[in-house]
This record gives C-alpha cells, structure tokens and sequence, in this order.
C-alpha cells in the first residue's frame, strides 16, 4: 500500500457525509502551500473561526481544521547571536521552559530557541540544566516537520548530556501522521461517516515533503510520546479538552491508556483517540474554569499549559481568509484565561502570528 500522498491524475475520493475531496495540490511534486489551490489565489476555509464548544458530537477531523494564511508579507526577524543571553549556572533543576505548537516552521523554531537562549547559533543546545518541553503538533502546514523532529530529537540528547532536558508531548498531529503512515486509505469510522487518515491528514496540512522523509526512527519516538505531564505544579497538555478524562484517572494511566492503544494498532480506535485529541476550547467563555479545575482536580497542578488552539482563535480577533490584512494577528505572548488557570502557547504560526517559547512559572 502507497503510504505517501500519491502520484497521476486520478484523485480518490472517500464518501463522508461532507463527501470531502483530497486536494489536488498533493499531486504536485515541488513545493506547495496548504492553503493555495491550483491557479493561485486563496483556498475558502471550510468552517468558521467560531469553533463549537468542546463535546463528542459538535467537531470531527473529517473537516479541514484551522487555515493557513499566507506567511509571504510578514516580516522575519534574525535574532542576533550576540544579544542572545548566555544561560547563568545554577544549582539544582534549571529554570522551565514550554513551547507551543510548530507546525513544520523551523527556521521560526530555531529562531525563538536562540532568542530564549536556549540553543547558539549553531543550533545546538547551549542552555545547560534548563528543562524545555514542546507541547506536540511538530509537522503538518508548515514546510519541514521531519527537520523540527530531527531538531528535537537531537537536542533531547544534547540536554541530556548538559544535565538539563528536553521533552516533548504527543499531539493531534502526531496521532494524525502516525495513522497517515500506518493505516493510509483504510476505512475508519469517523462518527460522520466513514473516512480514512489519509484524507484526513491531507485536508488538516499534510506535506507530501514529510511523509517522503518519515522513517522509522520518527514513528518510533512519536508513538512512545506522552500524552500529559507535571512539572514544577503546572500540567502540560497538548489540548484545551477535558477528553483526557476518558483515558484514566491518573497521569501514568494516561499515558500508559494512549500507548496501549497505538500499541494495539487498531484503525478505530486510534481515529476515536485522535478524534478526541483533536477537540478543543473547553476552557473559554461560561464554564471554562470549571473544566480546567476539574482536570487539575484529578491529576494534579495548579495550572494547566496547553497549545492546540491558536491564541487568535481563543480571543476571536481573527477575521475572515479575504482580509485584506496580510499580517496577520497580532500574538506577543502566551495568553492567559480561565480565571488565570490556563495558559494557551500555540501563537498561530501557521496563520501568521508566532511561534512562543516561554519560561515558567508565568506572572499574572
């Protein structure tokens, strides 16, 4: 079975109850943009910004996610070797750092790490004790995620040596890769009929870049990510969702439940586990900071850190594809919400906005 996004003319096309088609731009074999059909001009995004509230029935990834806008007019920064600060010796664990969603932006990536001082110029770990985690979704949108898995992977080592740390977390994206490669163009049931990864990875940013490069090294390190994690009181999650409720009632079983279940390799149940990873705003507007105590509640924390769902999004400043606003939202930082219970990290990176790197605990 072809496991890549394939080559000829004819475009297969699996029945859901939005009948979705894979796009034609994957037939291209030079670089291509998600969101830019043939011809030029802009894909029409195929749901609203207003995302539904976070349940079961209200959202399926057989829709094409968040849109990706053109990054062409915005304005890239080189950070300055010299002005990045060099990492002070400290006794005991060093100071904590998250990074939220990069989506295959890593000239982005490596940039916000070098500005944090986390790696040198060179991209090389230079941050000794310091203790970095990447909250998921590495590929997909942007042009190289197999090169930020290479990145991570490579600085997990290189922390390691230096006495610190760098971890990372499974995300919706992952899960989505993961059933691209393994199960392809088998049928699933996806709740609105029937679908497939394939064509789900496809219209949620696919790159037929990666896919080439994916190895087995890659599936080896996503499929053993965990799904949550404490550190220093703060519970890092890839998504805003209270779905983690349904996989145990602690961390460890957690993190056991979603392995075991990629383990067992079941085409059904790893499409309801990414399903469900893929949920998201359970902690804005009436009832937000009760989902986020009753998380906190069961697993620990007195905050929770996620990425997922773009900040722009959270605060409904993000405007129609057709704005004639080409820069983009506006993101300087993390956002915090839920009566200052939650911190969202995804910036918007794949919309123009940015890729954050933060250090913990963040100031109210």
């Amino acid at each position: 079975m072809t496991q890549g996004a394939g080559q000829g003319p004819e475009v297969v096309r699996t029945a859901t109850l939005r009948d979705f088609r894979v796009p034609a731009y994957v037939h291209e074999t030079g670089p291509y943009a998600q969101n830019t059909p043939p011809g030029g001009g802009t894909r029409p995004a195929e749901e609203s910004p207003a995302y539904p509230a976070d349940s079961t029935e209200a959202y399926t990834p057989t829709l094409r996610d968040l849109p990706v806008i053109n990054r062409g007019d915005t304005l890239q920064v080189a950070v300055d070797p010299a002005a990045v600060a060099a990492p002070q010796p400290i006794d005991g664990p060093g100071p904590l750092y998250v990074v939220g969603d990069v989506h295959g932006y890593l000239d982005q990536l490596v940039a916000a790490l070098q500005e944090q001082g986390l790696v040198d110029a060179a991209g090389n770990w230079s941050a000794g004790t310091a203790r970095l985690w990447f909250l998921g979704d590495f590929t997909d949108r942007g042009p190289d995620g197999i090169g930020v898995i290479d990145l991570v992977m490579r600085l997990s080592a290189e922390a390691a040596a230096a006495g610190g740390y760098c971890k990372a977390l499974m995300g919706n994206h992952e899960l989505l890769l993961l059933g691209a490669k393994r199960f392809g163009d088998t049928p699933v049931n996806s709740g609105a009929g029937t679908a497939t990864f394939q064509a789900a990875w496809l219209l949620n940013g696919g790159q037929k870049t990666d896919m080439d490069r994916l190895q087995d090294h890659h599936l080896q390190w996503m499929a053993r990510l965990d799904a949550m994690e404490l550190v220093d009181d703060h519970l890092l999650v890839h998504s805003d969702t209270t779905a983690y409720l349904d996989y145990g009632d602690s961390i460890e079983a957690v993190n056991d439940t979603v392995r075991e279940t990629l383990t067992r390799n079941d085409a059904d149940e790893c499409w309801d586990l990414f399903r469900k990873f893929t949920k998201r705003f359970a902690f804005r507007d009436d009832g937000g900071a009760e989902a986020v105590r009753e998380l906190l509640g069961t697993y620990g924390g007195t905050r929770i850190v996620h990425g997922h769902s773009p900040i722009p999004y959270l605060l409904g400043e993000v405007g129609s594809e057709d704005s004639e606003d080409s820069a983009g939202p506006v993101v300087e930082g993390p956002h915090l919400y839920a009566d200052g219970l939650a911190i969202a990290m995804d910036g918007g990176v794949t919309m123009a906005g940015k890729l954050l790197v933060q250090q913990l605990p963040l100031d109210s």
